[in-house]
């Protein structure tokens, strides 16, 4: 049976010596990108490859993107395919942020059309506190053949949100902390604040206090309050730069919400034109 959202620890270790379960460490940190690969030679699930944020799960930034633009599909592919991710293959995903990191492989996998894919619940903390193997080697991998198939509805770029805002045909929901949506505070970003008429959702709000994800019944409550009737398919995440955004995402896939979309540029592309309206303070 395939996972499609998360898995737990025990699950993985199940599966951890079969080839056909590939896994990826997606630690990182944004005031140290390389925080996160130094982590992954120190000390890693056995078997899991690295998936760098900035090498990996995007591509460089231009000017007038936001700070993680997705990355070529061609060239994320063939990535995958040479860390041996092929079209039956089940990919599990961790960092030790609470998803957030990994949730961008899992939407991006599933954006190309791969459906069993899915966010280690607990991350890598969860698998320590277990007391399951870890290692320092790294284990190389077999490549295979990946096939893309690409969703462009799963995603939405600059124009495409303008315009549906102006019909007022989407809500747009932000995943970042409170303070930084209400441009309290903006410790990344050039401007703080957020989009006008976006309502906030923190993604961290989904985890309980052993940093995993809360019932599914809880979890749909809480976006029940931000949604308001409307339907999930109208929901656009965003975040600082469509990272965080994918972990709203897989909330709403928990909860039973499924056909929510993606903003990736979010509030890093928003703000590289400065005629665009900036909001601050707490809209909902």
């Amino acid at each position: 049976m395939p996972y499609s959202t998360i898995v737990s620890p025990e699950t993985l270790q199940q599966h951890i010596d079969d080839p056909r379960w590939i896994v990826f460490d997606c630690r990182f940190a944004l005031d140290d990108t390389e925080r996160g690969r130094r982590d992954y030679r120190d000390s890693h699930i056995p078997g899991a490859h690295y998936a760098h944020l900035d090498e990996d799960l995007s591509a460089p930034p231009r000017a007038d993107t936001g700070r993680h633009p997705l990355p070529d599909v061609a060239r994320f592919s063939d990535w995958l395919a040479r860390h041996g991710v092929g079209d039956g293959e089940q990919v599990v995903a961790y960092d030790d942020a609470g998803g957030a990191f990994a949730a961008r492989l899992w939407w991006m996998l599933r954006w190309l059309g791969h459906e069993q894919v899915a966010v280690l619940d607990g991350g890598w903390q969860a698998w320590s506190d277990a007391g399951l193997s870890v290692t320092g080697d790294v284990t190389p991998a077999t490549p295979t053949v990946f096939t893309p198939r690409p969703d462009r509805s799963q995603w939405l770029d600059i124009d495409q949100l303008i315009d549906a805002m102006d019909a007022e045909s989407i809500l747009v929901i932000d995943a970042r902390a409170a303070k930084r949506y209400a441009g309290e505070v903006e410790p990344v970003d050039k401007v703080a604040g957020h989009i006008p008429g976006s309502n906030n959702l923190y993604h961290m709000k989904h985890l309980n206090k052993q940093g995993r994800f809360q019932p599914a019944d809880a979890v749909r409550e809480r976006f029940a309050a931000v949604l308001r009737g409307r339907d999930p398919g109208e929901v656009v995440h965003s975040c600082g730069s469509g990272v965080s955004a994918c972990h709203n995402l897989l909330a709403m896939e928990i909860a039973g919400l499924p056909g929510s979309k993606l903003y990736p540029g979010s509030w890093s592309e928003w703000i590289t034109d400065p005629q665009r309206p900036v909001a601050v303070g707490r809209e909902d």
